[in-house]
């Protein structure tokens, strides 16, 4: 990097924080910093909820799986993402939504104290944001790494620099400075994804090599193939069901995007937006991946930095720097929309049953509590992030893959499924024993039984089997210990009324340790 890539890259930092100061005048209450109030227009909603599934873990672990196995990276990661999405956009999209509009909560997880039980809620909410913390770290890891390739700076400065810039525009203005944003950072992306591309053609016209016949070349045999080595169908198939809870609400900040918006049906074509860019936008970003091993020879065993090293021999001081603000623009997009899910997720969920006094914030106090939360997640997850490449966690692609795929499904499964009408018999018995069986069975296949089988598990299994356990265990227990209470029933009723004219819920109570199983019924 030059004087004038470091311009580029500041003057980005600078945007964000602008972004930031300008939407705090947006944010008056809670309500504003979690859900913008539902103000939110779809078009915007859906580049959002696109951009903060977005990572540096892309152009780190996604790049090495590119440069080593090639189009699969595409077939196993952007595509189920685009199909659950797609699926989503009618079985929950609007149904999210109206969990704000009809029950007026400012958590994707609030509701859950009426649709099962205060416990049932705590342990989703906990496991959740443990699990959040480590996800980000791996994000932060992610882009320092990258961030390493091109400045030299250590691991833990990357971290440190990227992290508090974030934190300095996603506290200050909430959900409204997370979507503007990442509508900022969607242009920059756009931009610079087609400056790779072309760099990337250019050069292969260079050595002599078409378009189309680079896929004869000897360094990419097999890589045409869409699943190959530990990325087969078991895999393909377990990632979608992973993905059609994950991207739609079941790692939280997802659904706050469909919270946001005014109405079920904008929703909707938020999902449906979001969709059609995971379906097409991932092509122009992988092609350059895909072409890497003709171009460089990456330095780590996992090819994790190629497309860094790619980068820097083939782009011009400017667009160098532009690339990599693109680098940071993926990963500050993700980890601010979780730092804000988590926020509510705490602030309304966990805090007032930890103290009497949570209960009893007004606006203002809930607003502060909210922007602290946010600094001590983020903080938390940069603690994390300085671990992610020890011998707990191994590699970035290993915690993205293995520990957030495997933990999700348990999480995410009584959340995503409670808001339907087919799974109304499951309460709390099916959500707490689906939940608990399943981080069980991820405990177990990816340690004893790992350490047990000679060669390791496959990672398709590893993801796999605790979605497989929990999902089952929902519906079985479901249907042997059916727990439909009337006021359940009232719940699920006003998730999945079609009528958006309906007088909205009464706001439900703050979750609290006086409440009983049930929770408070939803008033109609």
């Amino acid at each position: 990097m030059n004087s004038l890539d470091w311009a580029v890259l500041i003057g980005y930092f600078g945007v964000m924080v602008a972004i930031g100061v300008w939407s705090h005048k947006r944010v008056d209450d809670v309500s504003d910093f979690f859900t913008a109030g539902g103000k939110m227009p779809w078009w915007l909603s859906g580049i959002s909820h696109h951009m903060s599934g977005y990572s540096a873990v892309m152009f780190t672990g996604y790049a090495g799986i590119a440069y080593t196995y090639g189009v699969t990276s595409f077939v196993t990661w952007s595509f189920p993402i685009a199909l659950g999405i797609a699926i989503g956009s009618k079985l929950f999209a609007p149904r999210i939504n109206r969990l704000r509009s009809r029950l007026h909560v400012a958590s994707p997880l609030e509701y859950l104290k009426n649709r099962y039980d205060l416990k049932t809620q705590q342990a989703l909410a906990w496991s959740g944001m443990l699990l959040k913390i480590v996800d980000v770290g791996a994000k932060w890891a992610a882009i320092a790494t990258l961030l390493s390739v091109f400045t030299g700076i250590t691991l833990n400065q990357g971290i440190l620099i990227t992290g508090a810039i974030t934190a300095v525009y996603c506290t200050i203005g909430g959900l409204w400075a997370d979507a503007l944003t990442e509508l900022g950072q969607f242009v920059i992306q756009l931009l610079a994804g087609i400056s790779m591309f072309v760099a990337v053609v250019l050069k292969l016209n260079d050595k002599g090599i078409g378009f189309f016949g680079a896929w004869d070349e000897p360094a990419l045999h097999g890589h045409g193939k869409p699943l190959v080595g530990p990325y087969g169908t078991v895999f393909l198939l377990a990632f979608l069901f992973i993905k059609l809870f994950e991207y739609n609400g079941g790692m939280l900040n997802q659904a706050q995007r469909y919270m946001a918006t005014g109405s079920a049906r904008e929703a909707e074509r938020s999902a449906r937006l979001s969709a059609a860019l995971w379906l097409i936008w991932p092509v122009v970003l992988f092609f350059p991946m895909w072409m890497s091993p003709l171009l460089v020879h990456a330095q780590k065993p996992d090819g994790s930095d190629s497309y860094g090293l790619m980068t820097e021999q083939l782009l011009p001081h400017g667009l160098l720097g532009l690339v990599i603000v693109g680098f940071f623009s993926h990963t500050m997009a993700m980890c601010s929309s979780d730092a804000n899910a988590i926020a509510a997720v705490f602030t309304r969920d966990a805090a007032p049953v930890l103290s009497k006094r949570a209960r009893e914030w007004g606006q203002r106090s809930g607003l502060i509590a909210a922007r602290v939360t946010t600094v001590v997640f983020l903080a938390l997850s940069m603690a994390v992030a300085t671990q992610v490449n020890s011998p707990t966690f191994k590699d970035i692609i290993t915690v993205v893959i293995k520990w957030v795929a495997g933990l999700m499904g348990p999480i995410a499964i009584p959340m995503m499924l409670g808001l339907l009408r087919p799974f109304r018999r499951s309460g709390p018995t099916a959500a707490l024993t689906s939940w608990s069986m399943g981080l069980l069975a991820f405990w177990l296949v990816n340690y004893p039984i790992n350490w047990n089988v000679h060669g390791g598990v496959p990672l398709q299994y590893q993801v796999s089997i605790p979605l497989a356990v929990s999902l089952l265990l929902y519906i079985l227990i479901g249907y042997l210990k059916p727990e439909d209470t009337p006021e359940r029933l009232a719940v699920i009723e006003r998730i999945n009324t079609d009528d958006d004219g309906t007088a909205a819920a009464a706001i439900p109570a703050p979750a609290g340790p006086a409440e009983d199983a049930v929770g408070t019924a939803v008033k109609e």
